[in-house]
This record gives structure tokens, C-alpha cells and sequence, in this order.
């Protein structure tokens, strides 16, 4: 394939994650990624920072997503049901539809410290950011940080279960059926219908 074929950032992507899979993340250098890409060193700088970008490029994205949909939600609806829907709305629009990637990318994260650190600064940041979001909807502290750290736990819990494989539920089911688990743990009855 030549320099100049469409999709070098997708291109850029699989090669990465073949060679992290292969050889791991440490042992793969921005030289190889572009190689197998059938890229130069120079496109790869285009798209990407350095080499962890190719896992975390994404972020940006999600937290304009997630906080976009915090900012849109109903305003009758409470913090907990806010961040429910925010989260189940991205498990379908973003998740689902690339989870052959995630499954690799998590794989690659899980196998090495810094990167697992890089990914917990992510989801911090993400809680940040939703709290932040509920603030601007009158809701106050702590119950903005309490609802946001909350729903980053809700997720990562379903997340970490769906990219395994252990449950047969999609992303944005896991997410509803560890809120209900949420509520039973903090003695709040669970909801008898969904929506």
C-alpha cells in the first residue's frame, strides 16, 4: 500500500496494536508502527503524539461526547439517572461498534503499569469533567462529585466485565444492571421496570 492510500490514522492504529500484541508495548517503536503501516515516521507525527497516543487519542472525543449529552439531559431527571443514560448513550454510539479494537487496546493496557496509571488519570478526568457538568446544572457538592466518581465506577465495572467477555449483556446493559446494583448496595430499592 502506498503513502498516500486512505486511512493512514485507522491504518496507524491496527498496525500499532498487531505490534503491541506481538512484541508489547515497550518493545515496539513509532519506526516499526509506521513500517507496517506503510507510513512514514512524519505521518505517524501527524496523527499521533508519541506512541501511547495511538491507545488514548479517543479521550478528548468521549469527554466532549459524555459532557455534551450531561449538558443536554433532561433537567427533571436526577444526577445518578443523568450519568446512567450519558454512559448507556455512549456504550452504544461509541463503544459497541468497535469492540474488536477496545478488546485489543485493553489487553495492551492491562499488560503494562504505565499504561494502566495513564488509563486511571483518563477516567479521573472524565469524573472531573462530569461533575463539572452537573454543577452547571445546579447540582451541588458533594452530590455532583459523589454522582460523577459514582457513575466512572458504574462504568468501569461493566467495562472491565464486557471487554472480558464474562456477561452476554452489551456495554450500555452492564452499565444499567451495575446502577441497580448501586442502589441495592447503597439500600435504595431497584427500579421494577426499565425504560
Amino acid at each position: 500500500m502506498g503513502r498516500w492510500a486512505p486511512d493512514a490514522r485507522g491504518r496507524l492504529e491496527r498496525a500499532a496494536l498487531e505490534l503491541y500484541g506481538e512484541r508489547g508495548f515497550e518493545c515496539t517503536t513509532v519506526a516499526e508502527i509506521a513500517e507496517r503501516a506503510g507510513l512514514t515516521e512524519r505521518t505517524f507525527f501527524r496523527h499521533f503524539a508519541d506512541k501511547r497516543e495511538v491507545l488514548f487519542s479517543g479521550g478528548a472525543a468521549l469527554q466532549e461526547f459524555l459532557v455534551g449529552m450531561v449538558d443536554a439531559a433532561p433537567s427533571s431527571l436526577a444526577p445518578i439517572e443523568v450519568l446512567t443514560a450519558v454512559l448507556g448513550s455512549a456504550a452504544d454510539d461509541i463503544f459497541e461498534e468497535r469492540r474488536g479494537f477496545v478488546r485489543q487496546r485493553q489487553a495492551i493496557i492491562d499488560a503494562n503499569a504505565e499504561l494502566q496509571e495513564r488509563e486511571l488519570i483518563k477516567l479521573a478526568s472524565l469524573a472531573s469533567a462530569m461533575a463539572d457538568a452537573l454543577r452547571r446544572r445546579g447540582v451541588g457538592d458533594p452530590a455532583a462529585s459523589l454522582a460523577a466518581e459514582a457513575g466512572i465506577a458504574v462504568f468501569k465495572i461493566a467495562f472491565e466485565e464486557w471487554v472480558q467477555g464474562t456477561t452476554e449483556q452489551s456495554l450500555s446493559e452492564g452499565i444499567r444492571a451495575c446502577v441497580d446494583e448501586l442502589r441495592h448496595v447503597t439500600g435504595r430499592p431497584r427500579p421494577t421496570a426499565r425504560r
